[in-house]
């Protein structure tokens, strides 16, 4: 015995269709890659360049500083000039160090801090990283331990 009549057949294959689709879509926002002001402003002191093509040496600068400001270096990749590293004190406070070239004379050093899960948008954090880095590039480039 057949209940369902051809017409209520289709009826039941649209709902399920329009209920399928409406549940499989994704819900990204519009805007969830869309850059404003603000994220551009905080790139600016996210970034820094250096007058070096030295990779290698700029990384070692990078994990010494790290480790300077009690960071535990998760992960270090040479190749693509990544080290990930976290602060752990009472708190969770991650860094993503990015290194590329810039140029023919310049490496760019991209720092990305988050607070628990939270991106750290003030500047000073940006600022202290940068300029105990600085003083370890000086140090390293002048050989000393």
């Amino acid at each position: 015995m057949n209940i369902l009549t051809s017409t209520n057949k289709a009826a039941l294959l649209i709902s399920i269709l329009f209920l399928v689709s409406s549940c499989s879509g994704s819900r990204t926002p519009k805007d969830a890659f869309a850059m404003n002001s603000s994220q551009v402003e905080v790139r600016s002191y996210q970034t820094r360049a250096y007058d070096t093509t030295d990779k290698v040496l700029l990384l070692r600068s990078v994990i010494a500083t790290l480790q300077d400001l009690e960071f535990i270096i998760d992960k270090a990749d040479v190749e693509f000039g990544v080290v990930s590293a976290t602060k752990l004190n009472r708190y969770s406070l991650r860094m993503t160090i990015t290194i590329r070239e810039r140029g023919e004379h310049q490496l760019l050093v991209r720092a990305n801090a988050h607070y628990n899960l939270e991106s750290i948008e003030d500047p000073t954090p940006y600022q202290d990283f940068y300029s105990a880095l600085n003083k370890s590039t000086f140090l390293t480039s002048h050989e000393v331990d």
